[in-house]
């Protein structure tokens, strides 16, 4: 499920069920999540370039990396989560097309630089990154929110009106930080007791859903796990929310654009990768998905409600978001078992 934001126009709807073009000259081709684009960015690349853009979608990185290893073909550039980077790297996947040497690497900030999925960036340039935790209304909460135990160990006002995201990864990982246990976890005596944790929060819990924003604004669940663009959504419709950076620690994330194997417009999605680093427009990606975008001097051009809202950036004195490597095979099944045991 993407992080995006809801807050999208209806042309920018029709615009993201655009078909892939074909591979004229003068076009390029984007598979992205939905609605996760800049309709205003794009449109100046467009002008810039005399390009044409077209984009199709994809609602998970593991939908994505099917489709590109069944051999689907006409896609110059993907939006990749971090960890899915990595994986795309060693399948052969993507292009090795060196951004670093691009005249806007300059702009980047120097903490994405030499990421753990791709160290020197010799494949991929940040999309946009956020973090995940979640958000709990002040007025039926009065605590301190800055916990994990807020959501595991949830006080009675709060008992019912949970909603977790519906992420094995997500869930487990909040777990494990909160019991103090590492991640990517293969110790049956921690998995037992990360079992126990969940089994007992399951009857607190109201729903398994990914539209945390609208179950929160709403006033459907009064705490969810929740992504930091969506809670600041959130907060604007109902405006006792909080979101939380849990002292336990909490999930970092980035998305990337990287440009796939075989890309029939190698040199537009080269141009498009260089222009996303431009501050300017690096901007109107974060403006229009809440997210914000590692790219230097594009501060200045960010919605000032969005650059100071809490949710924004993990605030002074917040433990550092924890970017969290793919687990192997073994800890793949182990959490999928334990998912589905929670599940039931």
């Amino acid at each position: 499920m993407s992080r995006i934001s809801t807050a999208s126009t209806i042309a920018i709807a029709a615009f993201m069920m655009m078909p892939v073009a074909a591979h004229a000259e003068g076009s390029l081709a984007i598979f992205n999540w939905g609605d996760y684009i800049s309709e205003e960015m794009v449109k100046k690349f467009e002008a810039k370039y005399d390009v044409k853009v077209t984009v199709d979608t994809y609602d998970s990185n593991e939908t994505m990396l099917a489709k590109l290893k069944s051999g689907i073909t006409g896609y110059d550039l993907a939006v990749p989560g971090d960890y899915m980077v990595e994986i795309l790297i060693k399948e052969g996947l993507i292009e090795k097309v060196e951004p670093n040497t691009f005249e806007n690497y300059k702009n980047l900030e120097p903490q994405w630089a030499d990421v753990y999925w791709d160290q020197g960036r010799h494949y991929s340039v940040p999309w946009v990154w956020g973090t995940t935790s979640f958000t709990v209304s002040t007025k039926v909460y009065k605590g301190d929110v800055d916990t994990l135990g807020v959501m595991f160990n949830p006080p009675d006002e709060l008992k019912g009106r949970i909603n977790l995201l519906r992420d094995v990864n997500d869930v487990i990982n909040a777990a494990l930080r909160y019991l103090g246990l590492p991640r990517c976890n293969e110790n049956p005596d921690d998995l037992k007791k990360v079992q126990a944790l969940l089994t007992e929060l399951k009857p607190s819990v109201k729903s398994f859903a990914y539209e945390s924003k609208e179950l929160a604004e709403s006033g459907e669940v009064d705490l969810a796990q929740i992504w930091n663009g969506k809670a600041y959504l959130a907060r604007k419709g109902r405006a006792d929310l909080q979101y939380s950076y849990p002292k336990e620690g909490y999930t970092g994330w980035m998305d990337n654009l990287v440009v796939i194997k075989g890309a029939p417009n190698l040199e537009n999605a080269k141009l498009f990768m260089n222009f996303l680093m431009d501050p300017e427009n690096a901007a109107m990606m974060t403006n229009f998905t809440g997210y914000a975008n590692g790219v230097l001097g594009s501060e200045k051009f960010v919605d000032p409600d969005l650059a100071k809202a809490h949710e924004y950036r993990p605030p002074e004195g917040a433990p550092k978001p924890e970017f969290v490597k793919v687990c192997n095979e073994k800890v793949i099944k182990l959490y999928d078992r334990l998912w589905t045991n929670f599940l039931k």
